[in-house]
């Protein structure tokens, strides 16, 4: 007993270091830090888990699929969505790419998803040599940096769901550069995800598709407001319908006919349309 009075003497008459209390400030700090971190990892990893049953729930299920990513759904199997979004601003231009991309439909979905990639990095990249050679140009006849940056030029590759329905899609890829009209490209995807394949006029009307077009465009074309805005045949305006004409399916179900700028019709009238009821 007395050894252990005298060792307790000799302890609290040891001297305290001056910079003890900093030091174990230090250590509650460093214990209050490592306890967070830890209850921080097992956030992430509650977090990590609930995303992962999101990820999943997000593919059994179009209905949540379309509510939290805010695209359609088609049936039960399909979906288009947003698979790249973003803008990039420069002092010579804006550019503005929102690309689709189809989820779902095996092979068939996943050559369209590929076609579509190539075309919006062609398109993006046509685009940005076109500004690039247009900014050149501009400051080789007297223009200048300020004055360049004023035109406020945008590069932009987008995309429009026309319609849908159980099985199928239809919607448009369209590429545009702000200074340039003749520029202005759209691409139309009208897709019978459940079959695996391309949609047709055919598809759409039937056998006789040609002559129903043709007699539609036609009588449209007489019945217009100003119809002498549209090219006469022999000056190269339009004639007929075939496999290359672009179209699309509205909600109603009808196919729309499009023909580009400068090929029924004077530029300045844009994308001309006319809807071929069935």
């Amino acid at each position: 007993m007395n050894d252990f009075k005298h060792a307790k003497e000799e302890y609290e008459a040891t001297p305290i270091p001056a910079e003890l209390e900093d030091r174990v400030r230090a250590g509650i700090r460093q214990g209050k830090a490592n306890l967070a971190r830890r209850a921080w990892s097992r956030r992430l990893g509650t977090v990590a888990a609930c995303f992962v049953v999101m990820v999943g729930v997000l593919n059994l299920s179009p209905t949540v699929a379309a509510a939290a990513a805010d695209v359609p759904v088609l049936g039960s199997l399909f979906q288009v969505l947003t698979v790249r979004s973003f803008t990039d601003t420069t002092p010579d231009r804006t550019l503005e790419v929102e690309q689709p991309a189809i989820q779902g439909g095996g092979a068939f979905a996943q050559q369209v998803n590929e076609e579509i990639q190539k075309r919006v990095d062609a398109k993006t990249a046509e685009g940005e040599q076109m500004v690039a050679e247009y900014k050149e140009a501009f400051l080789a006849t007297g223009g200048t940096q300020e004055e360049w940056e004023q035109h406020n030029i945008a590069v932009s590759v987008t995309y429009q769901i026309e319609s849908q329905t159980e099985s199928t899609v239809s919607f448009l890829v369209e590429s545009n550069v702000s200074f340039a009209n003749a520029y202005w490209e759209r691409t139309y995807y009208n897709l019978d995800l459940a079959a695996g394949k391309e949609l047709t006029l055919a598809d759409v009307l039937g056998e006789d598709w040609v002559t129903i077009c043709n007699d539609s465009i036609k009588a449209q074309m007489a019945g217009a407001e100003d119809s002498s805005v549209y090219f006469a045949a022999e000056q190269g305006g339009f004639s007929t319908v075939d496999e290359t004409t672009q179209f699309y399916v509205n909600e109603a179900g009808d196919p729309v006919v499009v023909f580009p700028p400068y090929t029924v019709a004077p530029g300045a009238v844009g994308y001309v349309e006319f809807t071929v009821g069935r």
